[in-house]
Formats: C-alpha cells, structure tokens, sequence
C-alpha cells in the first residue's frame, strides 16, 4: 500500500511517517504542497491514499483537494487540521477530502481512519462487500492478511499453509496481487515499493523476488513467473492456484 503524506511539521511527519512504514505503507513525504502536486500530477506513482495537512506553504490542502477533484482523481484524502470549527470541517468536506482528523491525534486514529477509507474505496472500486473486503486481499487462492502480515495459500487438496511475511515481501505480494496476470517491470516494481529519493542497489528486485519464491517453496517460479527482458507476472492460473 502507497502513500503520500503531506506536513510541514517535520516532526510531526517524521512520527507519521515511522509509525506508517512499521504498517507497511510505503510513504512519500513532503513538505510543501506544490512540490507534493508535481508529483501527483505526472501520474507516474500509483497511491493507494493521501494524508494532507490543511496549512502547508506552496499550496494548501484544501487546494490539494481541489486540484485532485477537478481533474477526476478518486484518490482517497484524510485532512489533518488544527482547525476545529464546523464551519472549517465543512470547507475541508467540501473540498473533496473524505475524512477529517483535527491536532492532536492518537495515531491508533489516525491507522484506523486510513484503514476505514482503504475499505470505502474498496467497496466502491471493487464492489465489494464487507464479508470479502475486510482486512484481507484475495486472489485465487491466495488471500493476504493485512492485520498479521500473514500470507495463507490454499492448496489443490484443500489443505492451507500460513506465512509471516517482511514488510518488504508484504509490499512486493501486495502489489502483484492488485496487479494479477499483468507484466511488472524493475522500474515499475522500484517506484512502488520504495520511497521517493531511495536509491536501493541494481538488483535488489531480482534478490527480493527470489527470497519470496524460496518462502513460498515448491512450484513459487510458475506463480511469480519470469518473463526475461520484460519482467515478472503473478499467473492465477499456475497449477498450485
């Protein structure tokens, strides 16, 4: 899951940013609004929600939001303010965020807002219902926890196996999984796994794809397959599926 987080309190970010990573949110910070929507606005990441402060120098969030709305993002925003009055909150509203948490927060909240407006968009994007659309993600039969950070596969014969999953191997599975059957490539898999300014080394895909398939064991390459010079693809229709 990929976040953007935009706060000018630095500190205030930073805690944000630590307690979201040990979630595993990938999280992209800023600190000024403009430099957040020149980001936003080429299209290149795919995030999954947005944290934007209401004060921000550069551009607000409320600008933030309407900037989204206008150009028909659908993008899930939560507001963080230290404006308290209702007719504030309705401003932030009707600007286009979907939820609203004013200073000083819990971050217990804060977690579970983000959590409340994963399962809103899901709902919607997916039409799903809330028996299938919890705190799990599923595809054939393989079904990812996001409470435990667990990974459960179903075998042919009915039988079920559990795997603790890092937070980088629980990133790389979630994003073959909203992606099945698709070819990924490096660039594509670099850029939403790891952070804005992250130089990670020149085979680190290759080296996280490999530890994944020997957790996942017998018969893991014809699910995460290789489709050399291209990239890799999670195929549903491999026999241990």
């Amino acid at each position: 899951m990929r976040l953007i987080l935009v706060e000018d309190e630095e500190d205030l970010g930073a805690a944000i940013k630590q307690v979201l990573s040990h979630e595993a949110y990938v999280v992209d910070w800023f600190l000024d609004g403009t430099q957040a929507w020149q980001y936003l606005e080429t299209g290149w990441t795919e995030y999954n929600l947005a944290i934007f402060d209401w004060m921000l120098p550069g551009a607000s969030g409320v600008e933030l939001c309407r900037w989204l709305r206008d150009r028909q993002f659908t993008l899930p925003v939560l507001m963080l303010t230290a404006k308290y009055r209702m007719e504030e909150k309705i401003i932030g509203l009707d600007s286009g965020a979907d939820d609203y948490l004013v200073k000083p927060f819990d971050m217990a909240e804060l977690l579970a807002r983000l959590r409340a407006l994963q399962r809103r968009a899901s709902y919607v994007g997916a039409m799903l219902t809330p028996q299938q659309q919890p705190r799990r993600l599923q595809v054939g039969c393989l079904t990812l926890n996001y409470s435990t950070h667990e990974l459960t596969r179903q075998y042919n014969n009915g039988e079920k196996q559990v795997f603790s999953l890092t937070a980088k191997e629980f990133q790389l599975l979630e994003y073959f999984l909203r992606h099945p059957n698709q070819i990924i490539n490096r660039d594509q898999i670099i850029n939403q796994l790891w952070e804005i300014g992250a130089e990670p080394v020149s085979n680190v895909v290759a080296a996280q794809i490999r530890l994944l398939r020997r957790k996942l064991g017998e018969d893991s390459e014809s699910l995460i397959e290789t489709i050399y010079g291209v990239g890799y693809r999670l195929n549903t229709q491999a026999g241990l599926l």
